[in-house]
C-alpha cells in the first residue's frame, strides 16, 4: 500500500475570476485524489489535496497543462501527511 500524503498549494497571480477553481475541479476528476479549492480574501487560491504522491504531482502538472499556467505567477506548495478528511474534490467558499 502506497502511503497517502497531503499537498497544499497557494497560487498567486491572476487566479481569481478566470475559472481557476472550476478548472481545478474538472482536472481533479481525472486523478485518484480528494480535496478542496477555494479563493482567499488576499487574491490567492488555496488548493488542498490528498492522495498518493505520484497522483498529486501529476494533478499539480495537470492544472498547469489545463491552460491555467498563464494566470499563475507563483505556486507555493507544502507537503504533509494525509488527514483523510476529504470525500471527493470540491470547490469551497
Amino acid at each position: 500500500m502506497m502511503s497517502r500524503c497531503r499537498l497544499q498549494i497557494y497560487y498567486s497571480g491572476r487566479v481569481q475570476g478566470v475559472g481557476f477553481r472550476y478548472t481545478a475541479k474538472q482536472v481533479a476528476a481525472g486523478y485518484e485524489i480528494a480535496g478542496t479549492v477555494r479563493n482567499l480574501p488576499d487574491g490567492r487560491v488555496e488548493l488542498v489535496a490528498e492522495g498518493v504522491r505520484d497522483e498529486l504531482e501529476a494533478f499539480q502538472q495537470g492544472i498547469r497543462d489545463a491552460g491555467l499556467d498563464g494566470f499563475i505567477r507563483q505556486e507555493e506548495a507544502r507537503w504533509g501527511e494525509a488527514r483523510s478528511e476529504f470525500r471527493g474534490f470540491e470547490i469551497v467558499r
